[in-house]
């Protein structure tokens, strides 16, 4: 039975935080709030959660999947940064971005692009998600949730609950989010390219 938790924006509760760590660690598929959209989530090495991410969202192998990380200390361990993406990832992290990089050894390859071998990389902007993030003590793999044949993601914990609840197993009520997904910029050949316009302005890397 899908477990469903209102959690306090700012403050979350240890013990709340501690059952969406554990549900994630127990092979669970989560709905949590970033800095941009809710998005689902489960944990980096459970492939069979992976797989009912895909399900939910239709998703081909070319999706790039985002890893969720703390900070830039441990964003770097997941991707090859060379040092003019470091510039720029320390200047727009946190924030609502999504950065395509070569993926390190770190990364299961189911994760990455079959042929570009890439992982998008994000630190949040969301005092839930980095709750979260540091008590599992690794990224959350992560993609927004937005539904099959829908161009935005969903908003309304109540709303979700009707449409996924079935899916997942924990949804987390935190409050609003935006309509937006992050905006995405590939790093790969140190030159940034806007792939996708989303939350985060686009001006700075055009």
């Amino acid at each position: 039975m899908t477990e469903f938790l209102q959690v306090h924006p700012h403050n979350p509760e240890a013990r709340v935080i501690k059952k969406v760590v554990r549900v994630l660690l127990d092979g669970g598929v989560i709905v949590y709030p970033t800095d941009s959209t809710y998005a689902l989530g489960c944990h980096i090495g459970d492939k069979a959660a992976l797989d009912r991410i895909r399900r939910i969202r239709q998703l081909d192998s070319r999706h790039n999947f985002t890893l969720v990380c703390a900070d830039l200390s441990s964003l770097s361990m997941y991707a090859k940064v060379h040092n003019s993406a470091y510039r720029i990832l320390k200047a727009y992290t946190p924030g609502p971005y999504t950065f395509i990089l070569k993926a390190s050894p770190e990364v299961p390859k189911r994760l990455m692009h079959p042929k570009r071998k890439t992982i998008g990389i994000r630190v949040p902007d969301n005092a839930i998600a980095q709750f979260i993030i540091a008590a599992l003590g690794e990224p959350i793999m992560s993609t927004s949730l937005i539904l099959p044949d829908e161009e935005e993601a969903l908003f309304d914990a109540y709303e979700m609950r009707l449409k996924i609840g079935k899916q997942v197993d924990l949804i987390i009520d935190g409050g609003a989010c935006g309509l937006e997904p992050t905006t995405m910029i590939d790093l790969v050949e140190g030159v940034p390219e806007v792939l996708r316009v989303g939350k985060g302005d686009p001006e700075p890397f055009q």
